[in-house]
């Protein structure tokens, strides 16, 4: 398996590592963010990500913990802090859509902290591992701010309107067990295993029926806003063209001929 180094983030074999925060504490970097958005504004359709060879996108940091947030102290020393704070925020809302709007499955390692803005990448991610000493926090209210980041769009999608509104007017802690409960995150594993298990999940959807996956994450999306009909169209499209691809092909083939099927070549 080869690995290419590209502005933004690590192609290795089918799957893209990026990261968005720097530091031992995991601090939102908002160089990263401007780069790694560029990159996955080129995987806004199935079409783009096959070209690019991009079959799932792992978001990981290597630091203590796997973001907790913006850096408050620069937050507090702005001469204009609500100026400042925008700017931030605008920068920050520009890597989140194109991250959720990327056609290819998100995984997100979330070892340590994910805290305020940390949150917000959680919980815009497809899969979610974590570590039994995994800690989610809103923490927003925690220094007098409301949330970024789609929090309060994400989470009450994800968990439910009252349980969203009681994480974030309380600044709620969730560990492992609830975030697993609540379905924020997908796996819990020991701490040491967390960031194999996610490189095993990033690659394991890169080899799959990618374009698919694509089509699948589109209708789910777009489900909170289409009625019933619309809704129906749009899935007897996605499944006509996926029927008429080459992964239908191998899929129906690999059925038909009692094998395991070979997605990606």
């Amino acid at each position: 398996m080869t690995s290419t180094v590209l502005d933004g983030g690590v192609l290795d074999g089918r799957v893209l590592r990026c990261r968005v925060a720097a530091g031992k504490a995991g601090t939102l970097d908002s160089e990263a963010m401007v780069a790694v958005a560029r990159v996955l504004r080129g995987l806004a359709t199935p079409e783009q990500a096959a070209g690019k060879g991009v079959g799932a996108v792992l978001l990981a940091h290597d630091g203590a913990s796997f973001c907790a947030g913006g850096d408050v102290r620069a937050f507090e020393s702005a001469p204009d802090r609500g100026a400042y704070v925008k700017e931030l925020a605008d920068t920050f809302h520009e890597f989140l859509e194109a991250y959720v709007r990327c056609a290819v499955p998100t995984v997100a390692g979330v070892q340590g902290w994910a805290a305020g803005a940390g949150m917000s990448v959680v919980l815009a991610t497809d899969i979610v591992v974590v570590g039994h000493s995994t800690k989610l926090r809103p923490a927003y209210p925690g220094i007098g701010f409301s949330p970024d980041g789609g929090m309060s769009w994400t989470l009450p999608r994800i968990v439910g309107a009252g349980r969203a509104r009681q994480i974030l007017l309380t600044d709620q802690i969730l560990g492992a067990d609830a975030l697993v409960d609540t379905g924020i995150a997908a796996t819990v594993v020991e701490d040491a295993e967390l960031a194999a298990e996610a490189e095993r999940t990033a690659h394991r959807l890169a080899q799959g029926p990618t374009a698919a996956l694509g089509r699948i994450k589109r209708l789910l999306a777009d489900s909170w806003s289409a009625d019933l009909r619309t809704h129906l169209d749009a899935e007897a499209a996605a499944i006509s063209a996926s029927a008429s691809g080459p992964e239908g092909a191998e899929g129906l083939a690999a059925f038909v001929g009692k094998r395991v099927p070979r997605f990606q070549q």
